[in-house]
């Protein structure tokens, strides 16, 4: 964006942060992949649109209001992916499925479309489940979201890779999808 140009009001990307309910490194992710409009100062500082900021808003408060949980499922393998959801939807739970295949479109999707579950594997392309993981739990906006991290790490791999917060649900590969939909079962009946 042309700041030359530019008449509306402005934020900083702390301020887009604040209103948004997101950390500051998300709201950078989002204007990096174009979900927010921006332009830099000769300073190297963001200014982020004030009606970018308000039409994310606005489309979080728009989404359907149905009874299903919506879940977010980040897993790059592709093959992996489709699996995950054939297999859920095939349980016929009052669920909602999306998915990703990193952490940077995990964060855009979740500032979208708010879901109340998270699956992810750890590692992937871009920005892996560690970072993503921190990356929410800097958010006040996102401290109800239930975490499932799917993963063949050990424990040793797990702690080098900066660890998990005691609120993530660590599942291992090969994984039992007879187990998955019991934590899911679980899961939606706390979240009802």
């Amino acid at each position: 964006m042309n700041k030359s140009k530019h008449t509306e009001p402005l934020l900083s990307t702390q301020q887009a942060a604040d209103l948004l309910g997101v950390s500051l490194r998300t709201v950078q992710l989002w204007v990096e992949k174009g979900a927010l409009d921006a332009w830099k100062t000769p300073g190297g500082h963001r200014r982020v649109t004030q009606s970018s900021v308000e039409r994310l808003l606005l489309k979080n408060q728009t989404q359907p209001v149905d009874n299903s949980v919506r879940i977010l499922l980040a897993e790059d393998d592709e093959l992996l992916k489709q699996l995950y959801s054939l297999q859920i939807e095939s349980w016929g739970l009052p669920i909602s499925l999306q998915s990703v295949t990193n952490g940077i479109a995990g964060l855009l999707k979740i500032g979208e479309w708010a879901p109340q579950i998270l699956i992810t594997d750890l590692q992937m392309p871009e920005l892996d489940g560690f970072q993503m993981i921190r990356e929410l739990k800097l958010s006040s906006r996102h401290e109800n979201m239930k975490i499932i991290v799917v993963t063949a790490l050990t424990d040793a791999e797990i702690a080098s890779g900066g660890g998990l917060p005691d609120t993530v649900q660590l599942m291992r590969k090969p994984l039992l999808f007879s187990d998955l939909k019991e934590r899911l079962e679980t899961l939606l009946q706390e979240l009802r």
